[in-house]
């Protein structure tokens, strides 16, 4: 049998752990929209990037078109996520954790962010 204190101590554990569980609602599934004018040409470069890896001719797109895209990107994400639209930024499991590691590292060394200001961060906005 444990002492009061332990018991005390271990609820308040459980209590915090369960809280930390609590998850924001559900991410609503966007079905997808037939594609026209930029969600068309979107989904061509798509391609033809996929298509570069498996080519292996990586410059298929210059460095700084790729900085200019990857920043309209972002921007465009950011403001619909503003605008109320709830939706994950890719697929689930549609690209590795090496994929989401080196491309979260690279906006983060971009913007002058540390992995600890971006938990701060979800933290304070409940992200």
């Amino acid at each position: 049998m444990s002492s009061p204190r332990r018991a005390a101590k271990t609820a308040a554990k459980t209590a915090a752990k369960s809280r930390a569980k609590v998850r924001p609602a559900a991410l609503r599934v966007v079905k997808p929209a037939p594609a026209t004018g930029a969600s068309a040409e979107a989904e061509r470069l798509a391609a033809a990037l996929e298509q570069s890896i498996v080519d292996d001719k990586l410059d298929t797109v210059s460095a700084p078109a790729l900085q200019k895209l990857m920043a309209a990107v972002c921007r465009v994400y950011r403001a619909r996520r503003e605008a109320g639209e709830q939706f994950m930024p890719v697929p689930r499991n549609s690209i590795s954790a090496t994929d989401v590691m080196v491309t979260a590292s690279g906006l983060l060394k971009a913007a002058d962010l540390a992995v600890f200001e971006l938990g701060m961060w979800q933290n304070w906005t409940g992200r």
